[in-house]
């Protein structure tokens, strides 16, 4: 038996990855989603979304719910995943997106929106993106 051909992952423009990723987040509820243009501040990434689950059980649940809808949806795996075990602060790095899921102490703690504050927002019409979602 032969093994299934592998295939590219579809190609996803970073700003339309970041829309699709807190598309993601809001059908799962997320609260206070942002996307950050971080394109002229550093190279790591093109942007960040964050947002804030209520709880640790919804944070894991935002996990669950974008890593299988990127996978089947692009044929695209986050390079990097950490603290989905916990569920306080996921992190899932898909290179030219990066999300960020915390819990809302943790989110008070590391805020992101301010220590990256001079970074542009992208504008989200999550409404227009959940029933795309």
């Amino acid at each position: 038996m032969r093994p299934a051909p592998q295939t590219e992952p579809e190609r996803v423009e970073p700003e339309a990855m970041a829309r699709r990723l807190a598309a993601l987040a809001d059908a799962k509820k997320a609260d206070d989603i942002v996307a950050l243009d971080m394109r002229s501040l550093v190279g790591y990434t093109d942007f960040l979304v964050v947002c804030t689950a209520r709880n640790e059980r919804q944070a894991k649940a935002i996990h669950d719910d974008v890593h299988l809808r990127m996978k089947r949806d692009h044929g695209m795996l986050p390079a990097t995943v950490e603290g989905e075990v916990e569920g306080r602060w996921v992190l899932m790095d898909y290179l030219d997106c990066v999300l960020h899921v915390f819990v809302s102490e943790l989110r008070d703690r590391y805020r992101l929106d301010v220590l990256w504050a001079e970074a542009p927002r992208l504008e989200l019409e999550l409404q227009e993106l959940r029933d795309s979602a």
